[in-house]
């Protein structure tokens, strides 16, 4: 092609990247419906993003897909009054291409049929109880999905009251500004007289107390919420109790590994989630980033045996420069050194997927980086493979699978840490890394140890609020 002829062809991509634009959003905000590109989402996306999705989606099938292909479904589907979603309008428009039909609605009437005229949804409140790392995140993830028919409504936070006198403003600016994740993507306003924040037409209400039972809800309105517990000062059943002795609350879910009570990682253990559960463990970053691959081999490889080697980002709990520390080594200085700890991840594995019981060892090493570790899984296998085997093996469980929201998939020969900040996924296989000869495999997988997890929190969040979103095209068994 002739370089007018490029631009012509950028220009016309571009502009029917503008006219996907109304139709992804029209659809979110009015039938509750997520547009995504081989598992890359729309909503709220630039024109840029969304062409560079379909780079992204060209790259994994291969194939050429572009705008012009994806716009025809999706401007059908808006026509289908079809609700509450997920339809990755990519695998739909190659799917619709290789089955060589030319009846695109029937095509869709059928893809789709159990989703189309679907009911309305009611809301549940949602509470995060603490404000760090992960509390901000959540709240990002939340107010997100508030075009999308409000299925769950980010109603309050609780927080200790700060010595400033202009707490609220420090914790709308915490929220606006992130050094790790960027800038909030909308308008925050503080609300004095009603103490709370106004995030992209969201009041949350910004409660202030010292511990979660003597909190009465309905006093805000907020009642039968789930409240996510961000602090990890109550790991066990009786500590996360307090919360369900507070008038309003239902059920309460811990980001952090829990004792005695269920740890949950989405994809591989959800379905032990019942209606009666009030108190679940979403358990940790690492658990959440390794338990799926990790059960993606068991169930075609078998796992006899291995080893974990965590390389993670410094944490909040480590000093930034040398002082006294209860844990060792971490009261060395985390932005200098590399600093040797235990991780419990290893063993947590078995509490999700039980074949891996007694398996796996595991250990720690805190880089000076602030986000994004990575999962160095070293192991003995119960059948032979290889790399190329290996690594198709887990590209088809990345991209068309069950496991597809859990496990990424990366094939960049310059790709670095920073690259996987803001990853949906659990946790990513650098597959140009891969080993694997005869029944040994060494896997590298890199994860977003505050978003990747966070985002794990709201699918587990959503799954306990029955408000999960059918995916379409369905995955093949």
């Amino acid at each position: 092609m002739s370089q007018e002829q490029v631009f012509t062809d950028w220009k016309a991509r571009e502009a029917k990247a503008e006219a996907l634009v109304p139709l992804v959003g029209g659809l979110y905000r009015d039938h509750n419906v997520e547009s995504s590109v081989f598992g890359r989402l729309m909503m709220n996306r630039s024109v840029i993003d969304i062409l560079k999705a379909h780079r992204y989606a060209r790259q994994v099938e291969a194939q050429d897909l572009t705008v012009h292909d994806t716009y025809p479904v999706l401007d059908a589907v808006s026509k289908l009054n079809v609700r509450n979603a997920h339809i990755d309008v990519g695998k739909l428009a190659i799917k619709f291409r290789n089955e060589g039909g030319d009846d695109l609605e029937a095509f869709l009437r059928t893809e789709l049929e159990s989703v189309i005229d679907a009911e309305e949804r009611t809301a549940t409140d949602v509470v995060l109880y603490g404000f760090g790392r992960i509390g901000r995140l959540l709240a990002r993830l939340l107010i997100e999905r508030t075009g999308g028919g409000q299925a769950l409504r980010l109603r309050a936070i609780v927080v200790r009251k700060g010595r400033a006198a202009n707490d609220l403003e420090k914790r709308a600016s915490l929220l606006r500004r992130d050094s790790v994740h960027g800038s909030f993507k909308g308008t925050i306003t503080v609300d004095e007289e009603n103490q709370a924040l106004v995030a992209n037409g969201n009041m949350i209400k910004v409660i202030f107390a010292d511990a979660p039972d003597t909190i009465d809800y309905t006093e805000y309105g907020i009642s039968n919420a789930l409240v996510i517990d961000n602090t990890g000062k109550w790991r066990d059943a009786d500590g996360l109790a307090l919360h369900l002795r507070a008038t309003g609350v239902s059920r309460v879910v811990l980001t952090a590994p829990g004792k005695g009570v269920k740890n949950i990682v989405m994809g591989v253990n959800d379905g032990d989630i019942t209606p009666e559960d009030t108190i679940l463990s979403a358990a940790s970053c690492t658990t959440n980033a390794i338990t799926p691959v990790l059960k993606a081999l068991c169930d075609k490889y078998g796992v006899e045996n291995g080893h974990v080697e965590t390389v993670h980002a410094y944490t909040n709990d480590q000093n930034l420069i040398d002082n006294y520390h209860k844990g060792d080594r971490r009261g060395r200085a985390a932005g200098l050194n590399m600093v040797i700890t235990e991780t419990g991840a290893a063993k947590a594995v078995s509490k999700a997927l039980p074949e891996m019981e007694g398996k796996l060892t595991g250990n720690a090493i805190r880089v000076p980086t602030p986000n994004v570790s990575m999962a160095i899984l070293n192991l003995n296998l119960e059948s032979e493979t290889n790399k190329e085997e290996l690594n198709a093996y887990l590209r088809e469980m990345a991209f068309h699978s069950d496991l597809q929201k859990q496990i990424g998939w990366s094939v960049s020969p310059e790709a670095v840490s920073t690259d996987f900040v803001g990853s949906r996924a659990a946790g990513v296989v650098d597959a140009l890394a891969t080993i694997a000869e005869g029944k040994r495999c060494v896997l590298y997988v890199w994860y977003d140890n505050e978003f990747g997890y966070s985002c794990q929190v709201m699918r587990m969040v959503q799954k306990m609020s029955e408000c999960t979103l059918p995916a379409f095209p369905v995955a093949e068994k």
